[in-house]
């Protein structure tokens, strides 16, 4: 077995700075619907910034490779600082819809600046002896800001929505600072690609209808209630469920834990009145799951074909969604098997159907069929905003957990949408150079 190479310091120097880019970023988005809702604005003004801000999110990722490509990572890196603080700021400065529109759309642009770049050093800081271990880290180091972002953010907005968002903008700044003073730019080839042959190129993969239109199945039958899901839990959560009740099962559930199990209860919850309750926001979210099951799911089902494994995937996540709507009417505790059901189809889906993607593409176009993929990712996303007025339709029926079987009825027939398309179009031949 050949030796492994060693990691450049611009690799842990380029990790650092994705762990506080994630932070920032969920400690914001994951709270959001519960901040717009103190606000008082409505479930429908909550559903327009949501697909504005992941319109914006996943649209940018598909040109600012290129950006970077051309000018160097470190200066579309400060690039997209230079979007972000302002924009966490002006959440300070603004209260009116219009603003905080504005806001959003403007973190959202600035984190779609932001999305290619790490991965990209990533990429080009590895080789094939260390390739999937740099990737296992980098995919970590992602989830733990995904997870601890929305934690802290929740523990401040408890005293104030102002320290939470200042807490992302401190972070931002922070990455400011390394990426000047300690990101070196990554070697890269010297050929830059135009960025109008770049969009002439995936018109091209495009054209392959049987591609397409299996992105287009990705955007809305799969990133759809993907994004549903993190649009929506936290405010459930914190909104229709008896978060008393859930602090006291979670405080029951870790008591057997010296001092790390108090620990966590009390970061993930605080008082309102004198009641110990759970903050939606802290829970509501996989990446904590998916840090402690990814290693073993991934175990599990590399031994499968990447296809049945997805369909499999999609079904334990329509459970969840199930599970989490009957948490409204039945016991509040069954929220956190339904989130872990939904982690669970999640770290069986994602990964693979984009390991999928790169594996049907002709070697030379591995890059260039994942840059399409964007495009099924923002379809989904950006249409994921329908759900937050769907939910507010439940809620003035009194059936707030209604939502969750609309995006179970989804993921089922997801199943059925993509065992057709095998059926009927056949499976995509995995290229084997």
């Amino acid at each position: 077995m050949a030796e492994r190479s060693k990691f450049p310091a611009v690799f842990w120097v380029a990790n650092l700075i994705e762990l506080l880019e994630r932070y920032a970023y969920y400690g914001i988005y994951f709270g959001f619907g519960i901040y717009l809702a103190s606000l008082g604005y409505s479930r429908d003004q909550l559903g327009i910034i949501q697909s504005v801000f992941l319109f914006s999110s996943y649209l940018i990722p598909i040109v600012s490779g290129t950006f970077a490509d051309r000018f160097g990572f470190k200066k579309v890196l400060i690039a997209a600082y230079v979007a972000y603080i302002p924009a966490i700021l002006l959440l300070l400065a603004t209260k009116s819809f219009s603003g905080i529109a504005a806001a959003m759309l403007c973190i959202g642009f600035a984190a779609g600046i932001f999305k290619p770049l790490i991965a990209g050093t990533v990429r080009l800081t590895t080789d094939p002896s260390n390739a999937t271990l740099g990737f296992g880290i980098f995919y970590a180091i992602v989830n733990v800001g995904a997870s601890f972002g929305p934690i802290v953010a929740g523990k401040l907005r408890a005293i104030s929505w102002d320290y939470a968002f200042m807490s992302s903008a401190i972070a931002v700044s922070v990455m400011f600072v390394i990426t000047l003073l300690f990101y070196k730019e990554p070697p890269r080839s010297a050929v830059v690609q135009p960025l109008g042959k770049k969009l002439l190129d995936i018109l091209t993969t495009l054209s392959d209808v049987k591609f397409a239109s299996f992105l287009v199945l990705l955007g809305l039958f799969f990133w759809l209630p993907l994004w549903g899901f993190f649009n929506l839990c936290a405010l459930y959560v914190d909104s229709a469920l008896d978060s008393a009740a859930l602090y006291e099962s979670l405080d029951a559930g870790l008591a057997w834990i010296p001092v790390l199990g108090p620990w966590i209860v009390g970061l993930v919850s605080h008082e309102v009145d004198g009641v110990r309750r759970v903050l939606g926001e802290s829970v509501s979210h996989t990446g904590y799951i998916i840090i402690l099951l990814q290693l073993p799911i991934a175990i599990v089902f590399e031994r499968f074909r990447a296809m049945p494994s997805f369909i499999f995937g999609l079904a334990v996540a329509a459970v969840g969604f199930g599970v989490i709507g009957l948490a409204a009417t039945g016991a509040a505790v069954l929220v956190f098997l339904g989130i872990t059901l939904f982690a669970i189809g999640e770290m069986i889906t994602s990964p693979r159907i984009q390991e999928y993607i790169t594996w049907i593409a002709p070697k030379e176009k591995a890059g260039l069929y994942m840059g399409s993929n964007f495009l099924g990712t923002m379809i989904g996303a950006t249409l994921s905003g329908i759900y937050a007025p769907i939910y507010g339709y439940f809620e003035r029926i009194g059936n707030p957990g209604g939502v969750w079987y609309i995006l179970a009825g989804q993921m089922v027939l997801a199943v059925l949408v993509f065992t057709a398309f095998i059926r009927f179009a056949g499976e995509f031949k995995v290229q084997s150079e």
